[in-house]
C-alpha cells in the first residue's frame, strides 16, 4: 500500500547511512504527516479495518473516544517511514516495535491532524545493527511511546 495522501514533507536523505559513518545521538529527518479523515478511508479500503471508531464521531464518543480516530496501524506505519526513509532500504529493519500512548484524534474538517515523527540514534550493536528511538507526537501530546527500531546497515 503506499501511504496516504496525506501532506507529508521531510528532509531527503543524500545517501543510505553506513554503520561506520553512526555515532550514537544522531538525529534522523523529521517526518510531518497529516492525516485526514478521507486518508481513514482510504486506509480502511487498503486494511480491511472498518472499525465504526475511524470514522464515526458517534460511535467513538459512545466508547468514551473524544472522536474519530486514525487506525494505530497506521500511525504505526508512518513511524517505520522516518526509518526507511532514512536507510532507503526497509529490508535493513529487522525487528521494529510501538507502543500506542495516545490515540491521534481527527477532526472532521480539511485540516486532519499533523503528527510529528522523528527518530535518533540509540545504539551502535554487534553486526552492524543500530538501534534507533522513534518520537511520534500529535497536538504537543506523545502518541508512541517505547517505539524503536533495530536496522542492519552496511
Amino acid at each position: 500500500m503506499s501511504a496516504p495522501s496525506a501532506t507529508a514533507t521531510a528532509e531527503q536523505p543524500t545517501g543510505s547511512p553506513r554503520y561506520v559513518d553512526l555515532e550514537v545521538g544522531h538525529e534522523l529527518p523529521e517526518l510531518v504527516v497529516r492525516i485526514t479523515r478521507k486518508d481513514l478511508v482510504r486506509y480502511a479500503g487498503a486494511s480491511g479495518d472498518f472499525n465504526t471508531i475511524h470514522w464515526s464521531d458517534r460511535v467513538a464518543r459512545d466508547v468514551g473516544l473524544p472522536g474519530v480516530i486514525a487506525h494505530g496501524m497506521l500511525t504505526m506505519a508512518q513511524a517505520a517511514r522516518v526509518v526507511t526513509d532514512w536507510a532507503g532500504d526497509p529490508v535493513s529493519i529487522t525487528e521494529f516495535s510501538v507502543r500506542f500512548a495516545k490515540p491521534v484524534l481527527v477532526p472532521d474538517d480539511d485540516v486532519g491532524a499533523e503528527v510529528v515523527f522523528g527518530g535518533r540514534v540509540a545504539a551502535l550493536l554487534d553486526d552492524n545493527v543500530v538501534r534507533v528511538d522513534l518520537t511520534a507526537t500529535c497536538a504537543g501530546e506523545r502518541v508512541l511511546s517505547g517505539a524503536r527500531a533495530f536496522l542492519r546497515l552496511s
